[in-house]
């Protein structure tokens, strides 16, 4: 999830836009939307914290997007959205989410996305970039379905080994939360839909706001002494440190589901010889990606040093030119790691971990290490 475009000219601004301003954040461009990239403390110390105790993130630019069968019916919504995603839809059961991922003819990912069962429709959350565009997508292919993009509500994040504790202040009953389960509750007194996921590989919660109680619901939150407010630059490494996607970064419409290294995100029944198989954009390149195995694959990659290697720096088999074998799509310095990490695609050949390649940073080939992915532990409540 999450992406990183911002073509809009005119940017737009989050429910949280003046409490940002007063926190003293630093506002940055990002998929069209005037966002935080980091506060005062600094992208160190907001990781840090999150990873030790509780961090709160504004992800209201997200798309929240209701799909409803015309019959009223569950079943029929999600039979509907199969034919979009490869994914078990109808199979969820209620009040758990689940990842997935609009594919293109081609067999490329058109966005990720992740997709609750609430009773008689179906909750979608989509990436900022892609939100109109998902919209559309929908609507032109759910001819039985209403499609509604949910303009009057905010999304926070709240991640961390603290998160639990810093919620049950508002709500007791968190604690019986499961990971990807959803519920929704009233935190004071306002309705909210809360889901125990997130994407920094702690544990945590996505909290739907009604967008004018969402400054309120905040300010609650980081009253608590542990929890703390987080921008996009310390999201970006957690979720890197965690072996998650960026869309636009690690997955594109150039890339599998299965070279993207998700295909633990397609069930069984929609896979080849499942009940409900293909059926999807793309399926012909999916399936023979499955049965076959990938050309290339994303990859973990630990580069020697304490100099990150930068999205788009080129990956050699050897320390030379002559021998490109792919590319960096993300790459950092990993607070909690104490060191730099990346990932990227490199032909299956190489995907093996322990494999040495070579990185091209300012004509230098500096060598890395193809790891295995996620470089942190995560601590989701299973």
């Amino acid at each position: 999830m999450d992406d990183q475009t911002n073509d809009q000219s005119v940017l737009k601004q989050t429910p949280l836009h003046d409490l940002h301003l007063s926190l003293g954040a630093r506002m940055v461009p990002f998929a069209g939307y005037d966002m935080p990239v980091q506060y005062p403390a600094g992208v160190m110390k907001e990781h840090l914290h999150t990873r030790a105790a509780a961090g709160l993130f504004d992800v209201s630019h997200m798309g929240q997007v209701l799909v409803k069968a015309k019959s009223g019916s569950y079943a029929d919504a999600a039979l509907a959205l199969e034919k979009l995603v490869p994914v078990d839809i109808l199979g969820l059961k209620e009040g758990r989410q689940r990842y997935g991922f609009f594919t293109s003819d081609n067999g490329g990912i058109l966005d990720d996305l992740m997709i609750t069962n609430r009773g008689d429709h179906l909750l979608v959350v989509v990436n900022a970039s892609c939100k109109e565009a998902d919209v559309a997508h929908m609507t032109a292919n759910l001819a039985d379905c209403e499609v509604t993009l949910l303009e009057d509500r905010a999304l926070l994040a709240l991640q961390g080994p603290q998160a639990q504790a810093v919620l049950a202040e508002l709500w007791a009953g968190v604690s019986d939360m499961k990971f990807m389960e959803v519920r929704e509750v009233p935190l004071h007194d306002v309705p909210c839909i809360i889901s125990r996921s997130g994407y920094s590989g702690e544990d945590g919660f996505e909290i739907s706001v009604p967008a004018d109680k969402a400054e309120d619901l905040a300010k609650s939150l980081l009253e608590h002494p542990n929890c703390e407010a987080i921008g996009l630059g310390a999201r970006d490494s957690l979720r890197l440190e965690a072996g998650l996607c960026l869309y636009g970064n690690d997955i594109d419409t150039t890339t599998s589901p299965i070279e993207a290294a998700l295909e633990w995100a397609i069930q069984k029944v929609r896979r080849p010889g499942g009940d409900r198989a293909g059926g999807y954009p793309g399926a012909a390149r999916i399936e023979e990606d499955l049965t076959s195995g990938p050309v290339r694959r994303r990859v973990g990659l630990k580069p020697e040093g304490k100099a990150p290697v930068r999205a788009h720096a080129g990956i050699f088999a050897e320390e030379s030119p002559e021998s490109p074998v792919g590319e960096v799509t993300s790459g950092t310095f990993g607070p909690s790691t104490e060191g730099p990490v990346a990932m990227g695609y490199v032909p299956a050949s190489l995907a093996q971990p322990g494999t040495r390649v070579f990185a091209e940073v300012r004509g230098k080939y500096l060598p890395m290490t193809v790891t295995a992915l996620p470089f942190i532990t995560p601590t989701y409540k299973r």
